[in-house]
């Protein structure tokens, strides 16, 4: 690995969506940014799609057409870009994976490519697990904390399930932020026609969850670094709405750790830390967790609203220590 020292100025690339799109008062990665940059780390940005890949044995075959950047959380002035130029990603220490989902074929080959300097270069999360954990799929690994669910494009399975449970949500499997999850209740006759909708402009299967009543009082989403629990946010639906995500006007609160959401989190800290997941953000709702979010997780700002703790603080603790370990 490069061979930064404890307390020493890292290099950090951050793959990210355009930097004009920041919310910076809600955006976790403009907090890890200004945490970053707190610390004396030099920062550039990049997006996926100025990454190439060349050919050849040596550390300059992952390249990118990055800017160094400077961030001030400052409405409409939160960045300032220097000159654009082709950066070794090699020569980072770290790369943090941030740009959003959906985790579809373009997504999935960034994580191809960022395998060439991982682990030499920490990539936060490691991208092969990244791949292998799209977040509605790495939760089926822990069926005992889970709602009853199913994945499946089986129409007749689909029908069971519905008619087992009565009260569903139907979600797409690699969507975020909400979009695409219908809750169908027992009198809705609209379940045929949004099956077909789906299968006729994808070929990917839907997830079906029975519906907790328990989201009314809200979805809580939980952090995690390096497996263990750090804060968490309790996102409340709107009024008439089903779906507690902040994107769609669900409204953060304040949540305590409960003893059962310890208890998922420390059934589940070992294998995001064996997986080196060390950002992390899970959705509890009542006793049940639905979703492990690995891709491009929120909540960091949120959490310090309401309960004045910084825990891009802890994530860069965790990373810098994990570079110093990899130097040494």
């Amino acid at each position: 690995m490069n061979t930064p020292r404890a307390g020493r100025s890292l290099k950090v690339a951050v793959q990210m969506d355009p930097m004009e799109t920041v919310n910076i008062d809600g955006d976790s990665t403009f907090a890890l940014m200004l945490e970053a940059q707190a610390r004396g780390h030099q920062l550039w940005h990049y997006e996926v799609k100025h990454m190439a890949l060349r050919e050849g044995r040596g550390d300059e075959r992952l390249m990118a057409r990055a800017r160094p950047v400077t961030v001030e959380r400052k409405l409409g002035a939160h960045y300032q870009f220097g000159e654009l130029k082709e950066l070794n990603l090699a020569s980072m220490d770290t790369i943090l994976m941030r740009q959003d989902p959906p985790f579809d074929m373009a997504y999935i080959t960034a994580t191809h490519l960022l395998e060439h300097i991982h682990p030499k270069t920490l990539v936060v999360n490691d991208p092969a697990s990244v791949r292998n954990a799209p977040e509605k799929l790495l939760v089926t690994h822990f069926p005992d904390l889970m709602p009853p669910t199913m994945i499946t494009w089986d129409l007749e399975a689909i029908r069971s399930f519905r008619a087992e449970y009565k009260d569903i949500i139907v979600k797409p499997l690699f969507g975020n932020g909400g979009a695409g999850v219908f809750r169908i209740k027992p009198d809705d006759e609209n379940l045929a026609s949004l099956l077909e909708m789906h299968f006729a402009r994808s070929r990917e299967p839907l997830m079906f969850q029975r519906y907790e009543a328990a989201v009314r009082k809200g979805d809580k989403r939980i952090i995690l670094v390096d497996g263990e629990p750090m804060g968490a946010v309790n996102r409340v639906p709107a009024e008439g709405e089903a779906r507690s995500n902040m994107h769609v006007g669900g409204r953060p609160e304040k949540s305590p750790l409960t003893a059962r959401d310890l208890e998922i989190c420390a059934a589940i800290g070992p294998t995001l830390r064996e997986q080196g997941m060390i950002f992390v953000g899970i959705d509890v709702i009542g006793d049940y967790l639905t979703e492990i979010n690995v891709t491009s997780p929120t909540g960091l700002q949120e959490i310090a609203r309401f309960d004045g703790v910084h825990l891009e603080k802890a994530i860069w603790d965790k990373i810098e220590a994990k570079v110093a370990a990899g130097a040494s």
